[in-house]
């Protein structure tokens, strides 16, 4: 029961969708401009890199507000899986930051409420790791879509990594569960990023624009 709970609050978390409000709060219907997604991407392509700047930081923050409420709410009755627990609702807001039912299951991609969950969940050299990566490729290639998928296999390759160390400090079991998490968050932005993928293979993906700044 206390992993649903936690899918729960993180689902209601990942519902605010920080490019959809903030486009909306400058008469801009983000889902109508650019790929149409409503995360961090389009936002900087479409409405600027202040719009950028804002989402990603709204998506990554709502799923580190989710992992608090988690500690608050577990921290002391299931200390002994609170890492799991945290997990699941770091999950459970990249789902409902992708698919948020009052805008038709039309969200983003999941990357920047991963990355919150990465940033709340693991220690300072995952994260550094991971965002070097990012920088390095994107920077080198120019692609969002390459760098945000190479953070998710990184990610994954991270908490096995971690976990295997005893770096998370539960059972076996609750590793297993954990591994598991990580495993759907890659795949899910893998088919997030199928027409991405479609594009690159292609040579005709969309290389990183900054939209006139709102």
């Amino acid at each position: 029961m206390e992993r649903l709970i936690c899918v729960m609050i993180g689902y209601v978390f990942g519902l605010f969708q920080t490019g959809y409000i903030y486009g909306k709060m400058h008469n801009i219907d983000i889902r109508k401009q650019g790929s149409g997604n409503a995360g961090t991407t389009n936002a900087l392509r479409t409405m600027g890199w202040k719009a950028g700047l804002v989402t990603f930081l709204g998506d990554c923050f709502k799923c580190v507000f989710a992992v608090v409420i988690v500690h608050l709410l577990y921290g002391k009755t299931h200390a002994d899986m609170i890492p799991l627990l945290a997990m699941y609702a770091g999950m459970g807001a990249v789902l409902g930051h992708n698919y948020p039912f009052y805008l038709k299951f039309k969200g983003g991609k999941g990357i920047a409420a991963t990355a919150g969950l990465l940033v709340s969940t693991t220690n300072v050299w995952m994260v550094l790791i991971c965002l070097v990566a990012f920088v390095a490729i994107v920077g080198v290639t120019r692609y969002v879509s390459l760098g945000s998928l190479a953070v998710v296999i990184i990610y994954l390759v991270e908490v096995v990594v971690y976990g295997q160390m005893g770096g998370f400090g539960v059972a076996a079991n609750y590793l297993c569960e954990m591994y598991a998490i990580a495993a759907f968050l890659m795949l899910s932005a893998f088919f997030k990023h199928r027409a991405n993928i479609q594009r690159l293979l292609s040579g005709t993906e969309n290389k990183l624009s900054v939209g006139k700044n709102k």
